[in-house]
C-alpha cells in the first residue's frame, strides 16, 4: 500500500488497525553505467515487496541524501547532514502526531546515517524505530559470503535488471581506495567511471536471489516493530 494510492480517510481507517509505516531514504548520485536513482529505485523495490506481503503503509521515497562526495558528477544531488536530518526529522514527527509509532527506514545510500533526532525519539518511548541499510545487512553479508562477491558502490551489488540505463562493462573493475587521494585531487579523478571496483555484473538469476533475500529478512523485521 502507498500513500499515494490512498486518500486521507483511507489512511486514517489503516491507523485503526495498524501505525506502521515505511520510509524511503537514499540519493540521486552518479552510480556509473546504472540510474542517477539507484539509491532510490533499489529499496522503493525491496519497500513494495515488503508492504505486498505485510499489508504495511509505504511513504513516498525521499529521493536526496548526503552525496558530497560525488558533487562533481553532473547529476548528482547532495544534501547537507544537517538539511538531511533536519528533513528525516520532521517528516517522522508530522507522522508520528497523526499517530503512526512505527517507523521501518529502508536506506538505500551509504552517506546516510539515522539522524540524532530519530534516536532521542526512540529512546523517550514515543516511536519504535527500525533503521534497515538493505546494502550491508545480514542477508546480503550471508550472500557476499556463499558466492565470495562484495557489494560495493556501483557494481554488481546494484546492478538489477530495473535500474540498468545502459551496458555495464564485461569483467571486473580493479578495487578503488578513496583513502588516498592526493592534496587537490577529486574523487572523480581516481573513480573515472564512478565504479568502486568489482565485477559490473553478474547474473540475473543471482540478482534475483539476492532480493528475494533481503525481502523475507525485512519482513521478518517490520513484524518487530508491530504494536
Amino acid at each position: 500500500m502507498r500513500l499515494e494510492d490512498l486518500n486521507w480517510m483511507d489512511v486514517e481507517s489503516y491507523l485503526k488497525t495498524d501505525n506502521r509505516i515505511i520510509l524511503i531514504t537514499g540519493a540521486t548520485e552518479q552510480h556509473s553505467y546504472l540510474s542517477l536513482l539507484t539509491d532510490i529505485l533499489v529499496p522503493s523495490r525491496i519497500a513494495l515487496a515488503v508492504a505486498e506481503r505485510e499489508k504495511v503503509l509505504v511513504a513516498p521515497p525521499l529521493n536526496f541524501g548526503v552525496s558530497t562526495l560525488f558533487a562533481t558528477f553532473p547529476g548528482t544531488i547532495s544534501l547537507s547532514q544537517a538539511t538531511f536530518d533536519s528533513v528525516l526529522g520532521e517528516i517522522v514527527q508530522s507522522l508520528l502526531h497523526q499517530g503512526f509509532s512505527g517507523f521501518f527506514i529502508l536506506n538505500g545510500h551509504g552517506g546516510n546515517l539515522m539522524p540524532p533526532v530519530l534516536e532521542d525519539i526512540q529512546l523517550e518511548g514515543h516511536a519504535r524505530i527500525y533503521w534497515y541499510d538493505w546494502y550491508k545487512s545480514p542477508a546480503v553479508q550471508d550472500f557476499e559470503a556463499r558466492y565470495k562477491l562484495r557489494l560495493d558502490h556501483a557494481n554488481w551489488g546494484e546492478n538489477f535488471p530495473f535500474n540498468r540505463v545502459a551496458e555495464s562493462p564485461a569483467g571486473e573493475k580493479p578495487a578503488v581506495n578513496l583513502g588516498y587521494l592526493d592534496e587537490g585531487q577529486s574523487p572523480r579523478e581516481v573513480l573515472g567511471d564512478g565504479n568502486f571496483g568489482g565485477p559490473y555484473q553478474v547474473d540475473d538469476a543471482l540478482m534475483a536471489e539476492l532480493y528475494q533475500s533481503v525481502v523475507d529478512e525485512a519482513c521478518v523485521l517490520i513484524r518487530e516493530i508491530a504494536h
